[in-house]
């Protein structure tokens, strides 16, 4: 293990391979979390007396508990031991794990299922102390590998959640969850250097301070509202379509979660979003990505005996553009104020899963009430939204530059 951390004790900062796959593997085990339910929510529900209409909250608050952990939990990364406070939010992970593995009542599996968010977070403090590893000119590469691992557990965390559900029942799902995050721990304690911020102020102070941060640069509050904006599409999508999949189609569990499998394609995006924010291609990158995610709806109008198929590219489609527009506003927004790394990325990242707890809320409803044509509609309009505020604020700084 010295060969790990003795970079930390060298001048400049360095992320090895062994440290990036460590980081990698860390951030998609834990950040699977959130997602575990997203795919059985029609099996929770009536298990634990939720209506069909109620089932998305389910998805929906862990994302509100995620968003509130990013806000209360990650600006600690900049002012207390960071492995110490990671293996703190782990173990609080562990234990709702388990308490949603035992729940029987809709009140306490929901209030769980906002602990289960809150608490996993320390995917967020690995991603900032990677970026203070690496060094200027690799910070990209870095950061997009480590994010390549985080959205591959964000992609495989539901067809391995429908797999396990099929043959073991839902709660199986959390048990394992809780096993890995012991697991997750145990690396964590092993192999993540340790780092003590500089920062002497107080928790108020730093709260206080996001505030400032967030006036202070636009390009945190452009980034964060077009990614909020994409993140709320995707949830959207994943939330809805396994109710497309096993009502239209009737697909079993485990016929759903070999389609998620093709969405997790769409994690090659992370680190060629990496490469080209280093290359310095960031704007066009983040054009590509913006015309992406609302075209990707449209392969609901192929023909209907091929329509798996097109649910299937939207997902790959979709996922590929949400992915590398997140990493490129990461890059952007690190570049901004190193010594504010974690409360920056705590601002981006609750702006980001508000907007996806949005997009699950609303996905129950929307199909319940319109099918997947109302789907689709939003869906596509959702992330219109975010290329015009692109479009609008390039224009605007193209004047400022002329």
């Amino acid at each position: 293990m010295t060969s790990l951390t003795d970079p930390l004790h060298s001048k400049a900062p360095t992320m090895s391979r062994a440290l990036v796959t460590l980081f990698a593997f860390c951030c998609g085990a834990i950040v699977a979390n959130i997602y575990y339910a997203q795919p059985i929510i029609e099996l929770i529900a009536p298990d634990i007396g939720l209506s069909a209409h109620s089932a998305s909250l389910i998805v929906s608050l862990t994302q509100v508990g995620y968003a509130l952990g990013l806000f209360f939990l990650v600006p600690l990364a900049d002012l207390v031991e960071n492995r110490k406070l990671m293996l703190a939010t782990a173990l609080l992970a562990t234990l709702s794990l388990v308490g949603a593995a035992i729940s029987h009542e809709p009140l306490t599996f929901l209030l769980v299922s906002l602990l289960i968010g809150f608490s996993s977070v320390s995917v967020q403090m690995l991603i900032p102390l990677a970026a203070h590893l690496a060094s200027e000119e690799s910070r990209g590469r870095v950061v997009g590998s480590i994010m390549g691992g985080l959205l591959l557990g964000i992609l495989l965390a539901r067809p391995l959640s429908s797999l396990i559900a099929d043959w073991l029942g839902w709660r199986a799902v959390f048990i394992a969850a809780a096993v890995a995050m012991v697991l997750i721990m145990w690396v964590m304690a092993a192999t993540v250097p340790a780092r003590t911020p500089d920062h002497s102020a107080s928790y108020g102070q730093l709260l206080r301070s996001l505030g400032t941060l967030f006036s202070r640069y636009g390009a945190l509050r452009q980034r964060a509202f077009y990614q909020g904006l994409m993140f709320a599409a995707f949830s959207l999508f994943w939330t809805a379509v396994p109710l497309e999949l096993s009502r239209q189609h009737g697909l079993s569990q485990s016929q759903i979660a070999i389609f998620a499998l093709v969405g997790a394609i769409g994690a090659i995006a992370a680190p060629i979003a990496g490469r080209l924010a280093d290359a310095g291609h960031t704007r066009r990158a983040s054009l590509v990505a913006m015309v992406l995610a609302p075209l990707s709806f449209t392969t609901a109008l192929v023909h209907p005996a091929f329509s798996v198929i097109g649910l299937a590219l939207t997902g790959v489609l979709l996922d590929f553009a949400v992915q590398m527009n997140m990493v490129l506003g990461q890059r952007t927004i690190y570049s901004l104020d190193p010594a504010s790394r974690g409360r920056l990325n705590a601002l981006y990242m609750t702006s980001i899963f508000i907007g996806g707890a949005v997009g699950s809320a609303i996905a129950s409803s929307l199909y319940e009430q319109g099918g997947w044509g109302l789907v689709v509609k939003v869906g596509v309009a959702i992330p219109l939204v975010a290329l015009v505020a692109f479009l609008v604020n390039e224009r605007g700084r193209a004047r400022e530059l002329a």
